[in-house]
């Protein structure tokens, strides 16, 4: 006994980038990680810059400080992840992975943990949806 199926249509093949795309992720995640480890533990609890930058000083260092204070406060890394990684869901490509991991990875170091996470989550679950048509 053998069952047709006929109106069965090939499975689409998953979103999985290629070795040098692959690459490129490591290079710019670990790129991203070095850099939210610099500024977390060198610039924004260094006792010293604190108090220097709260006493008026006006470096480059307090500015950069003061920019990532303000963005952190808001949760603007874990709101630009996630917003990346919706668009990754949506429609899988190779930017907008890049994007929602670069900037998961500074939420998840410079305090931006839950939204952060979640944005990880969806990237990791974008990778098990089809491919784009004609690519």
């Amino acid at each position: 006994m053998t069952i047709e199926k006929e109106d069965e249509a090939p499975a689409r093949a998953l979103f999985v980038p290629s070795r040098r795309a692959w690459i490129l992720f490591a290079a710019l995640g670990l790129a991203a990680l070095g850099a939210a480890l610099f500024l977390r533990y060198s610039i924004i609890q260094n006792t010293q810059i604190g108090l220097a930058c709260e006493a008026g000083e006006e470096s480059l260092t307090c500015k950069v400080r003061l920019t990532v204070i303000l963005m952190f406060v808001q949760d603007t890394f874990g709101w630009i992840a996630m917003i990346a990684a919706g668009v990754q869901l949506w429609r899988p490509n190779r930017v907008a992975f890049a994007v929602g991991l670069v900037a998961a990875l500074l939420g998840l170091v410079l305090y931006n943990t839950r939204a952060s996470a979640l944005a990880v989550a969806l990237l990791v679950l974008s990778l098990a949806r089809p491919a784009p048509e004609g690519r």
